[in-house]
Formats: structure tokens, sequence, C-alpha cells
């Protein structure tokens, strides 16, 4: 079992890693709009699409220090605030992942950490 910490970003706060490699694949944590280099967080106000746009940044950053990509990505779970997002994420995803299409599971929920729209994990190949 290896733990993956993009390098030069702060560790996380939290009693977690960005990810774990084990058995030849990948585990991330879920992942929110907080910019992994910088530790910056989005106003709860930014849009669904700047917030997905920063965890697919970070999840790219996290796959790429494990060895993987997302083209190696066999599943995701998406959280979203309210399932009115529904279509957006669906769409972004879709320009994101491109022909490779992964098993997914979109559950929208009540609320996320800092007021969020949007959280996901991921489990990919190496």
């Amino acid at each position: 079992m290896t733990i993956i910490q993009v390098p030069d970003s702060p560790k996380p706060v939290g009693h977690y890693s960005h990810a774990i490699v084990s058995n030849g694949q990948v585990f991330t944590s879920g992942i929110l709009p907080i910019r992994i280099k910088t530790s910056e967080k989005l106003t709860i106000d930014t849009s669904i699409e700047e917030q997905l746009s920063v965890v697919f940044d970070n999840l790219t950053q996290i796959l790429a220090e494990a060895g993987s990509s997302l083209d190696k990505v066999v599943k995701t779970t998406a959280y979203i605030v309210d399932g009115e997002h529904w279509g957006i994420v669906n769409q972004m995803y879709a320009s994101y992942f491109g022909n490779h299409r992964p098993a997914r599971s979109i559950i929208p929920v009540k609320e996320l950490h800092f007021g969020y729209k949007i959280e996901l994990e991921a489990v990919a190949e190496l």
C-alpha cells in the first residue's frame, strides 16, 4: 500500500491521504473544490461549473502522482447538493472523460463540507 500526496501541496488537515494505491488501483479520498497546491478554498457561491473544474484539476494531479490518469478511471462517485445540478455535472463530466465512460454514481445530498456543491471520489487503475 502506498500513500499518495501531491508534491508541494499542504498535507490534508483531516486524518486521510489524497489517495492510496493498493493492488494496482488508486483510491482517492473525497475531492472538494479546494485548490490542491495552495489550499485555496473557493467561496460557496462559486458556480457548480467552477467548483467541478477545480475538482477535476485536483483529480488529475492526484492520479498523475499515483501513476494513473483520467482514462484509467474505472468508477467515480459524485455527491451533489441539489439534483438541479445533475445536468450540468453530467455535461462537464462527459467533457472531461470524452469517449471514456467509467462506472459512475451521482448522489444528491442535503449538504457538503464548507457548503460546497460537489465532492468527487474515484477509483482508477495504474
